[in-house]
């Protein structure tokens, strides 16, 4: 594999007409620096807004992924994704004038092929991996869709699916290399049924779909008659036939499991907001877009939390993202009054979880109560505050001259007593952000994430500069 970050090594240029949208599209990639990732920039819009190519400005994903900042938005980049991943480029500016790339024939090929043809340039900065080095699973809330990262020194995608279609069926396809992606699975094209495509016409989407662009499985009878109207609705002039291969007009496959491999195709492109190749063998049953965006959420925690161990430890631990060495270069807090022992789960931006080892030691026993020692239910509270702070002072690119203070508490309530011996577990999350200012609601649980409630309450917090 790469060990070195690359780009283009000239701009290059390509225009169509947008799947779903219909518009008129002229996109061109052009070169980056050195971490700068991949871009998506709107050159129609006042002052070209940049869209960052990752998982966090995903806001739609009904029929292909749609990325967006404030209100400019991209649709349907998960083809334009996957080219970038399949020719292993990681600084890229992809310059669009309307709201969705060209479809081109619906595949990928157009793409990389442009990119390959533009060159490369190797960059001094090194490749920053996602390694998979546990197995994590997904599984769809219905049972109906797997997806499984294994440890693996390389990349690796295998797909199943299975559809109650003869002309599908189930199919299995496999990519054990990403040099097999420009030429084994680039080219295979988008494909959907013909019970979808009036729906999706109603709903406003395929505007530029025609069938030199996708490959429509047909999965129920219907007559002459009823597919001219159907024609003629989707303003479609040109002869269509009931292919007696199971495909509309007997449109002739690039392979013949080419619907598995446009499946793995996107499995890629989604895999890419990430914003990082991985190592690892991914395994997806019957995947799609919903549940692919599920599965890279959980993977995109798991880099982010890999990025704040290098940035915080100097001897990793599986099972810990900030040790107490990492916690007091962040905490102004000291010995007797630092109440964080470590953290072992964060979601960036969303939610923490931090552990605090309950002792006979603690300097507060001595008085609350020497014969019955019990914890207060107010430093309970200030553990809780420091947990939330470790959370939100990874807002910031940097924490260095930033403080987190405590500024308001509310709906405090204490449930269980907590003693010498227990463990505390506290799961803060953030509800609301202004500015500098973050809400956040608390909870401790005795001895396990899981564990009986001890204590919760709604906080406050501020981020000054020192």
């Amino acid at each position: 594999m790469l060990t070195k970050q690359r780009t283009i090594a000239k701009e290059a240029a390509i225009s169509g007409i947008g799947l779903h949208t219909g518009n008129k599209s002229n996109m061109t990639f052009k070169p980056a620096p050195e971490d700068y990732g991949i871009r998506f920039k709107r050159v129609d819009l006042p002052d070209s807004p940049e869209i960052p190519a990752d998982i966090d400005h995903v806001v739609d994903i009904s029929r292909g992924t749609t990325i967006a900042v404030g209100n400019a938005e991209v649709k349907t980049v998960e083809h334009v994704l996957a080219s970038i991943m399949g020719a292993e480029i990681d600084n890229l500016v992809v310059e669009l004038d309307t709201n969705e790339p060209p479809v081109i024939d619906g595949s990928a090929k157009p793409f990389i092929d442009l990119l390959i043809d533009a060159g490369f340039v190797e960059q001094d900065a090194p490749k920053d991996y996602l390694v998979i080095e546990n197995t994590i699973h997904y599984r769809a809330p219905d049972g109906e869709v797997d997806i499984v990262a294994f440890p693996l020194d390389d990349f690796k995608v295998t797909v199943m699916i299975d559809y109650r279609n003869p002309a599908l069926g189930s199919q299995y396809t496999s990519m054990f290399n990403m040099s097999e992606f420009p030429t084994e699975f680039a080219p295979s094209r988008t494909f959907c049924f013909l019970h979808e495509v009036e729906n999706l016409y109603e709903q406003g989407l395929i505007q530029g779909g025609k069938f030199d662009n996708a490959v429509v499985i047909v999965d129920r009878d219907l007559s002459p008659g009823e597919l001219s109207t159907l024609m003629k609705k989707l303003g479609i002039n040109d002869s269509v036939v009931l292919g007696q291969n199971g495909i509309l007009n007997n449109t002739q496959l690039r392979f013949q499991n080419e619907p598995a491999r446009h499946k793995l195709l996107d499995v890629i492109g989604d895999l890419a907001l990430i914003g990082a190749p991985i190592k690892g063998h991914i395994m997806a049953a019957r995947p799609g877009h919903k549940h692919n965006i599920e599965f890279v959420k959980m993977l995109r925690n798991l880099y982010k939390q890999n990025k704040l161990k290098l940035k915080y430890q100097a001897k990793l631990s599986t099972d810990v993202i900030m040790d107490i060495n990492a916690i007091k270069k962040m905490l102004p807090h000291r010995y007797p009054f630092l109440l964080v022992d470590k953290v072992v789960d964060i979601e960036v931006g969303k939610r923490i979880v931090g552990v605090k080892n309950v002792t006979i030691n603690e300097p507060f026993f001595q008085g609350h109560f020497p014969q019955k020692p019990v914890m207060p239910g107010v430093l309970i509270i200030e553990a809780m505050a420091q947990t939330g702070g470790l959370l939100i002072l990874n807002f910031f690119d940097s924490y260095e001259g930033k403080l987190a203070y405590f500024t308001s508490i509310d709906r405090a309530k204490f449930r269980k007593q907590v003693i010498p011996g227990d463990q505390l577990f506290f799961d803060v999350e953030v509800t609301d952000r202004k500015r500098n200012i973050f809400k956040l609601k608390a909870k401790a649980y005795k001895n396990s994430i899981n564990g009986e409630l001890a204590a919760e309450a709604e906080l406050m917090c501020a981020i000054v500069d020192e």
